[in-house]
């Protein structure tokens, strides 16, 4: 089983290139948030396999592993999928390609893949490719963002699908969750947040500017890296480049993106500090009980069940 019954949220800890860390998705797991870890890009194969050893070590809620479906098959990609095949992740987000080789081989140890998606094309794609959820990365999400409002895009994929739906996209407190679960998602998806916390591995500079930072402060560029992201225009102008006459298109950079441009989504402007994961899970808990979001364990469980009928 995957483990829904161990959330003490229904809520998803974003994997994050440059922010996702052992000390966070190990922190996440712990409070009872679905612990995410942006292993396929940027993350060495020995990093990696450091990772789900120190997750399998501890108890707790799921994990979820980042594996982008066109890298799977790469020299690297391959030896991470052997690693999550040795330790049985339960769940992979996979992005950007055809999942359906990623999902045969991942239903082979009983896990599932939950596939990232900015439109509708996208969301039909991979249910024909066999996904066994999606996350919606909707207008306002840190880094590579979707451009399609929750208010649409979340409903509009429920009425095609009964499946698990993560939304994601500028929720970072307890009315945002709320209203992803009210739009029809399983789980709503923080990534911004959760950089703001001790546990993640951003510089300190960055988990500041975040705290100081209004939605106004964010600006959409894919001259960093040749797709739309979302990043904090003070960060883009620290590093010697003027936000106004950016390109449309990728250019050579003086410094290198995510790590040294900073990312993050509209969510900034409702963050006002930096807390542990513990302090931060603790509080969302509390704000979401007076919210009544409907009977989001029950849910999350009947999913569980229908997977393991399906894997049966």
């Amino acid at each position: 089983m995957v483990g829904f019954a161990a959330l003490r949220l229904p809520l998803m800890c974003a994997p994050m290139s440059f922010a996702s860390s052992v000390p966070l998705a190990v922190a996440c797991r712990s409070a009872g948030v679905v612990a995410g870890w942006q292993g396929g890009t940027v993350t060495p194969v020995e990093q990696f396999s450091a990772y789900l050893e120190a997750l399998n070590a501890i108890p707790g809620a799921p994990a979820i592993v980042n594996l982008p479906a066109r890298i799977a098959t790469e020299r690297d990609g391959a030896a991470k999928l052997d690693l999550l095949e040795r330790h049985r992740v339960p769940l992979v987000l996979s992005s950007v390609g055809d999942p359906s080789a990623l999902v045969a081989r991942v239903h082979g140890w009983g896990g599932r893949v939950i596939h990232d998606v900015t439109t509708m094309r996208h969301a039909e794609k991979a249910l024909a490719a066999g996904a066994d959820g999606l996350m919606l990365t909707c207008a306002g999400a840190g880094g590579h963002t979707g451009f399609l409002t929750p208010l649409a895009f979340v409903p509009a994929v429920r009425r095609m699908f009964d499946g698990l739906l993560i939304a994601a996209g500028g929720i970072a407190d307890a009315a945002g969750i709320a209203a992803a679960l009210t739009l029809g998602a399983d789980l709503a998806c923080m990534g911004t947040r959760f950089i703001a916390t001790p546990e993640s591995s951003v510089v300190a500079g960055h988990r500041a500017m975040i705290v100081e930072a209004g939605i106004d402060s964010i600006m959409v560029s894919a001259a960093m890296n040749g797709v739309p992201a979302n990043w904090m225009t003070a960060s883009v102008a620290a590093a010697g480049l003027d936000p106004a006459t950016l390109p449309a298109t990728r250019i050579a950079m003086p410094v290198r993106p995510w790590r040294d441009i900073w990312s993050a989504g509209h969510s900034v402007g409702l963050i006002d500090d930096e807390v542990p994961v513990a302090t931060l899970v603790a509080r969302l808990a509390d704000n979401l009980a007076t919210r009544a979001p409907g009977d989001w364990r029950a849910r999350l469980a009947a999913i569980e069940r229908d997977w393991a009928r399906a894997a049966a």
